[in-house]
């Protein structure tokens, strides 16, 4: 059985462990995204006029009225001193084709007080690289790995990494296991001095959890390996599960989660996403979406304004997020409390409230702020980025320690034929 397990550890760490490294590499540095954002790239993200600001509708109107072919999709409604307001924009459908159109960017940033077009990018493009597009290059990567759309589902990269993080949280069990020790004595023939107790048992554990310093660079390497992920194993398997939840949250997480336990569907869930070049026109637009947000918020009591406004025209759904400046990541990383209207009639379709509902909703809203590091605030973050480090450190070393063995094998190997291998004389 152990024999099995190293295999299954050797062979699926080999598989996955280029994955685990630019998913640990990128992950380290995506969970300062704002940030670096902000830093490189100033003359999107920072204003300098002062006064009063232009309502967002309007912003709204003139961004469309620049380009017909494209719809805000996101609307910011709460300005913040100094810094620009960023709309996300989709494609319509070109009816000549049938088609989306190709506009090259979907966010516009705009100066919230003179209404001046600052920019525009594309949020996760892959060519050309530019320190425009660097940090949401590496965003996307990490958990898509840029595979295009093939027939019209654009969703292969997530579903791949999805099924990557299945393996890692397998191995992860596989790979705890075998730092257990197996016998308590080299004997061949033990005796019963030599009977395990739970002392001797832990003294032998003792040592998978020590790096030896002063050993070869193999024994390092191997130590790193072994103690790296034993310190680190509930952090790793966290990482690994919430990848798993997040990536294959509709194929997989969610409807297995709702056979076991009750979750409360989400307006999304209940709704079909559609085609990828079939989007849902909105009958009805911003404002009175806004204005029934007002409304519903009244009648709930709601404290919070409203932050921003978005239309998922995949699903026909608007989304009104309520909260203060810079508080959009708020209640922990868990985002903040929305309301949900149909984009035909404009309807209420219910909400979303931050740490609230059955034990199985709180779960289900958990997965990105444990994931993300979001949950602890700073020092979660600082965590996460430290924890991708270490998934790379011990993807790298196991397959050290693989090659290492292979190399030694291959030796043997040739050693063997030479042995068998009959001189020939003249």
């Amino acid at each position: 059985m152990h024999y099995i397990f190293i295999l299954l550890h050797r062979w699926v760490g080999l598989v996955i462990a280029g994955f685990l490294v630019m998913s640990g590499l990128t992950g380290a540095i995506i969970s300062w995204d704002h940030e670096l954002d902000e830093l490189l790239n100033p003359h999107l993200t920072h204003v300098v006029s002062r006064g009063a600001y232009l309502p967002s509708l309007d912003l709204v109107q003139a961004i469309e009225t620049r380009a017909p072919r494209a719809r805000v999709t996101f609307v910011p409604l709460a300005p913040e001193r100094g810094k620009a307001l960023v709309f996300g924009v989709d494609p319509r459908v070109n009816p000549a084709t049938g088609k989306l159109y190709e506009l090259g960017y979907n966010q516009v940033f705009i100066d919230p007080v003179t209404g001046e077009e600052l920019g525009r990018r594309e949020w996760g493009a892959v060519w050309p690289l530019t320190k425009e597009t660097l940090v949401s290059f590496l965003y996307k990567l990490h958990f898509s790995l840029h595979i295009p759309e093939m027939w019209g589902i654009a969703h292969w990269g997530e579903w791949l990494l999805g099924g990557i993080a299945i393996l890692w949280m397998l191995d992860c069990f596989v790979g705890y296991y075998l730092t257990l020790p197996r016998r308590a004595s080299n004997s061949r023939f033990p005796t019963v001095s030599d009977k395990p107790t739970v002392e001797s048992w832990r003294a032998r554990w003792a040592t998978a959890w020590k790096i030896k310093t002063s050993g070869t660079i193999k024994r390092i390497n191997f130590d790193i390996h072994r103690a790296f992920g034993l310190w680190a194993w509930g952090l790793l398997f966290t990482l690994a599960f919430t990848a798993f939840s997040l990536n294959l949250n509709r194929e997989v997480f969610y409807p297995v989660m709702s056979l076991v336990t009750e979750i409360t569907p989400s307006p999304f869930d209940l709704r079909p996403e559609t085609d990828l070049h079939k989007p849902i026109a909105p009958k009805i637009g911003y404002g009175p979406v806004i204005n029934h947000a007002v409304e519903v918020a009244k009648e709930r009591s709601w404290p919070e304004p409203i932050g921003d406004v978005f239309y998922a025209q995949n699903f026909g759904i608007y989304g009104v997020r309520f909260f203060h400046l810079g508080d959009d990541h708020g209640a922990a990383g868990v985002g903040p409390p929305a309301f949900y209207f149909d984009g035909g009639d404009g309807r209420y379709l219910g909400n979303r409230q931050p740490w609230t509902g059955t034990a199985a909703d709180i779960f289900v809203q958990a997965q990105f702020p444990l994931h993300s590091g979001r949950l602890l605030g700073l020092p979660g973050r600082i965590l996460i980025s430290v924890m991708g480090l270490c998934t790379a450190i011990l993807s790298i070393t196991g397959v050290v320690i693989w090659w290492r063995k292979r190399v030694v094998q291959a030796q043997r190997g040739r050693k063997q034929v030479e042995r068998q291998t009959p001189i020939l004389t003249v």
